[in-house]
């Protein structure tokens, strides 16, 4: 799609939403811009296309095959192969490609081919493979067949009260195995198709049909999958208007639970499943998200201010309803999630703007809000809705509408480079390298229409790049101190070492204590006399 930048904006025509092919309807890019109708007619074209061009060429190699078969007969003189074994020959040959090509190119090929050779070997006893065969082609019959080729009323009445009774008591294997979302999922469904009795009958034994089917269908490819979800979809409703007359309302609303019901449990099995590559798709795009967390609004021209107290609730609900999206299992409620995301979004444009908001002003903001959110398992969630989702969603209604802006908000993001955003290459491949960040506008640098709200942020911003750069500077001027520390404690123990082995420290042998004064000292004869008191007459 033609993405434009109009204003540091992002503009799409919203002809080019539409289907390419004129019908009228939302287009999809996993459809390569077709609708799912268009889409599906495309598909089936070029498929039959394909295998009228392998019948075309498993032909020409049998009649080449034949031919060489028979001139080699000829030229050896070999006259003791009779035309009847020939011709037997001649029609294994043919049977044996006719088939292989049939396996290649029919959607239920390895059932079908599983049938066949059950069929082919009834021996030993195996009635019960033998039943169960018979049991699969009568359950594709029922489902992908007109209502006027089914089985007589009297057999399928028959088995409506046969499901109906396995449905009022199962066993308890199964209800150990179903989760609780599965078990209230199945009960509500029985509860709600008892108020169309007998079209509800029908519609519950078409759809355990489906599931007994798809039980056998898991080695195909998901595209496959998804087109006989497609073809059941089309049939139930198709059933529900010509053969039962219920009201196009009641057909809308049937066909929800109907997915409902399926989706809930087949999302095990059809949800980013293995054999694709939805699950390297999701980490190719979460990277490229975290790599544009520098992208701010001002760059996607995004006409929301979060300084608005309501405005910013807005955009985390909008942020919340877009992350919840992966913890739903239907399609139905996937896209649910969707459109609460994008009802919370005009809400957001229109309290900032204080007047309804346009789609030119709904994308842009839409990829702000995921690229803020930048949900988990995004292409999966996408490719799971377009391939499992009821079609008739998809193609019109609002639910339509957002699922395909958000399809064109993920393209955008992918293919989003410096000339979108209005940046020179050079500052593109710094940012997204992290080699820096945009630089924030200074207050003297706003336009006058620009609100209080914006310009406090970029204070703010501001503020905390310098901080930024004065803890920086800090823990440098720290780390400088603690060298410093440790080679001014090295140099003086060093020095001290040195006057140590410089002057030794040498200890004398102990001298004589002196002696007391008072004390008697019999060896010193030198000494006077001790003064004797002298009394005077008076």
């Amino acid at each position: 799609m033609n993405l434009k930048s109009e204003r540091r904006g992002i503009h799409v025509d919203q002809s080019e939403l539409l289907c390419k092919k004129g019908c009228g309807y939302y287009g999809n890019p996993a459809w390569q811009g077709f609708c799912s109708k268009c889409w599906r007619e495309e598909y089936h074209k070029a498929r039959q296309k394909q295998i009228q061009e392998d019948w075309e060429l498993a032909e020409r190699l049998q009649r080449e095959e034949e031919e060489a078969y028979a001139s080699s007969q000829s030229s050896q003189g070999a006259q003791s192969l009779t035309f009847s074994k020939f011709e037997e020959k001649k029609t294994n040959e043919k049977t044996r490609k006719v088939t292989t090509v049939k396996k290649f190119f029919t959607a239920s090929s390895r059932a079908g081919a599983k049938k066949a050779a059950e069929e082919k070997t009834p021996k030993q006893g195996q009635l019960g493979r033998e039943r169960n065969a018979d049991n699969i082609l009568r359950d594709l019959k029922e489902i992908f067949t007109p209502s006027w080729e089914l089985a007589s009323p009297s057999e399928a009445l028959a088995g409506k009260l046969k499901e109906l009774q396995e449905a009022k008591a199962p066993s308890p294997a199964i209800h150990r195995q179903a989760s609780i979302e599965t078990d209230r999922v199945s009960k509500e469904f029985i509860d709600f198709i008892r108020t169309y009795q007998k079209p509800g009958q029908d519609i519950y034994k078409q759809c355990k049909l489906f599931l007994d089917t798809m039980s056998h269908k898991r080695d195909l490819s998901i595209e496959e999958q998804s087109e006989c979800a497609q073809d059941f979809y089309q049939n139930v409703a198709d059933r529900l208007q010509t053969r039962w007359k219920v009201p196009p309302e009641k057909v809308e609303k049937a066909m929800d639970e109907v997915e409902k019901y399926i989706m809930t449990r087949q999302y095990k099995y059809v949800f980013c499943p293995e054999t694709t590559d939805d699950e390297k798709k999701d980490l190719a795009v979460q990277k490229r998200i975290r790599a544009l967390h520098w992208v701010t609004p001002q760059m996607l021209c995004v006409p929301v201010s979060e300084e608005i107290p309501e405005v910013s609730d807005m955009v985390v609900k909008a942020i919340t309803d877009i992350i919840e999206m992966d913890s739903k299992r239907v399609p139905r409620d996937k896209l649910a999630c969707i459109t609460k995301c994008s009802k919370h979004i005009f809400n957001a444009i229109k309290i900032t703007k204080n007047e309804p908001a346009s789609a030119d002003d709904f994308l842009p903001t839409l990829i702000y809000i995921v690229l803020k959110g930048n949900p988990p398992r995004l292409q999966s969630n996408i490719q799971y809705i377009t391939r499992f989702c009821n079609p008739s969603r998809l193609m019109t209604g609002e639910d339509g509408y957002y699922f395909t802006n958000l399809c064109c908000a993920v393209a955008f993001i992918e293919k989003l480079d410096a000339q979108s955003l209005n940046l020179s290459q050079e500052d593109f491949d710094r940012f997204m390298s992290g080699q820096t960040s945009p630089k924030k506008q200074e207050s003297d640098s706003f336009s006058p229409d620009v609100c209080l709200g914006v310009k406090q942020m970029c204070k703010s911003l501001d503020l905390l790049s310098q901080l930024n750069e004065r803890q920086e500077r800090i823990v440098s001027e720290a780390k400088k101190l603690e060298k410093d520390l440790i080679d001014w404690t090295d140099g003086i123990t060093k020095e001290v070492e040195d006057i140590v082995e410089k002057y030794p420290l040498e200890i004398k042998a102990k001298s004589q204590a002196l002696a007391a004064i008072d004390s008697e000292n019999v060896e010193n004869d030198k000494l006077p006399p001790p003064l004797q008191p002298q009394v005077y007459a008076g």
